[in-house]
């Protein structure tokens, strides 16, 4: 398997990720919508940080049990329920300040969205490996 991803000339500098990851695998794995619900069901407390934090470890238990890392994440969309830049910006720096940190060098999108599924559930991530 090899992942390589990059930065065309022509385009704009990122913060982190890169506009272009190509992948040659064997298997492509994909994670349901991760929400910051426990494993008990019930939604993560701690607003905004406390739910990211549940939702980086949810992430985390799903590509271990599937046999991947964070440096096999090929391409994530990241959804926040919120329209002030400032939130969205905060989630994606506690995601950069994480474990799952490799997964949000490739190919990623950051979205300000008007609700998510959950009653009071403020991120959800979608997830894409390569192994």
């Amino acid at each position: 398997m090899t992942i390589e991803r990059s930065n065309p000339d022509g385009l704009h500098a990122t913060p982190g990720y890169h506009h272009v990851t190509r992948v040659q695998a064997d298997t492509l794995i994909y994670l349901a919508g991760q929400c910051p619900l426990q494993a008990s069901g019930d939604l993560a407390t701690g607003g905004l940080q406390g739910q990211t934090a549940q939702v980086i470890a949810n992430i985390l238990t799903a590509l271990k049990s599937a046999g991947a890392t964070p440096e096999n994440v090929v391409r994530t969309v990241i959804y926040v329920a919120s329209s002030d830049r400032d939130e969205l910006g905060a989630v994606w720096t506690q995601l950069n300040e994480s474990p799952l940190a490799p997964a949000f060098t490739t190919a990623s999108t950051l979205l300000g969205v008007a609700q998510l599924g959950f009653t009071g559930q403020l991120v959800e991530i979608d997830v894409t490996a390569a192994l």
